[in-house]
């Protein structure tokens, strides 16, 4: 995110007036001056003027988002696509828990918990990820067996043995359990067998669902999902 974005968010100043602030030598990113305009910084930087901090870091905040297609998983694009951050409105600084492609819909928490967030993305911790698959094409039981036992996918990387539900009907269709973030996993392992897959769906995350929201809505995480999602990393 821009940097006079951040303080025009933070109630400081308008963005033509932040810039001011910026230029006149005020603003400290990290402890150091900055007077470069346009200056991009991360959601977890540390950014204060006048020697006060932007932002309360004790106040955080969680959401869930389930998140429409055509969107980027970052907190800002420089291409000007639409990312998670245009749709969830709020001043805290967030930033997305891992990744979903831009035409995966689903599932998807935002935080400023930075301990948290990188517990969950962390293979350690095993967090369950629940996704609905459809392919172009039905699925051979044979490579289903492989999927479950797990791959080693192009580029030398090994995927865990996982949880594969079929439909008996319409092999086409089915869900897939992991308990790993390696990126785009779920496309990586059907492109393996020559699958192309045509719709990704997240429907669990840390055994969160979007249930009663609509694609492109949110809403914040009760302290119940939120001690869960703690509790499941050892942070409590």
């Amino acid at each position: 995110m821009r940097l006079n974005k951040v303080l025009a968010d933070a109630g400081v100043a308008s963005r033509r007036a932040a810039d001011e602030l910026i230029a006149a030598g005020r603003v400290k990113v990290n402890g150091k001056v900055v007077t470069e305009l346009g200056l991009r910084v991360d959601p977890r930087d540390r950014v204060m003027l006048d020697g006060q901090l932007i932002g309360d870091p004790e106040r955080l905040v969680y959401y869930i988002l389930n998140k429409p297609k055509d969107t980027i998983t970052t907190t800002s694009d420089e291409r000007g696509r639409r990312t998670v951050l245009d749709l969830v409105h709020t001043h805290e600084r967030i930033y997305p828990v891992g990744r979903l492609d831009r035409n995966t819909t689903g599932v998807l928490i935002l935080t400023n918990d930075g301990d948290l967030a990188n517990r969950l993305m962390h293979p350690r911790y095993g967090v369950p990820r629940l996704y609905e698959v459809m392919l172009d094409r039905p699925l051979d039981l044979h490579h289903a067996k492989e999927i479950v036992q797990g791959v080693m996918l192009e580029g030398g990387e090994q995927t865990q043995p996982c949880e594969l539900d079929v439909d008996a009907r319409d092999r086409h269709s089915l869900a897939i359990l992991l308990h790993e973030g390696k990126n785009r996993e779920v496309r990586r392992i059907f492109e393996h067998f020559g699958y192309e897959v045509t719709r990704l769906d997240r429907k669990q995350y840390a055994g969160l669902t979007a249930r009663g929201l609509a694609r492109g809505e949110w809403r914040r995480l009760d302290r119940r999902e939120i001690s869960m999602l703690r509790r499941m990393v050892n942070l409590e």
